[in-house]
């Protein structure tokens, strides 16, 4: 004879389960240090002012 399951402990249990990754990645993406964040925004204006530097200028701009 097959065991009962309780389906809304399932669902319930699934959510929790849910929820609880949700949290840890939402720790993961907003948990830093003002430190933390302060170096990442350098670190990416640092690539941006880099590919901006590298860019060439299309040719059609040139005509005008």
């Amino acid at each position: 004879m097959a065991d009962v399951v309780n389906l809304n402990e399932r669902r319930k249990r699934r959510d929790r389960e849910q929820r609880k990754t949700e949290a840890e990645a939402k720790r993961i993406l907003f948990g830093r240090t003002k430190a933390e964040k302060q170096k990442q925004e350098k670190e990416r204006s640092a690539d941006v002012r880099k590919l901006d530097g590298a860019r060439r200028e299309r040719a059609d701009k040139d005509r005008d």
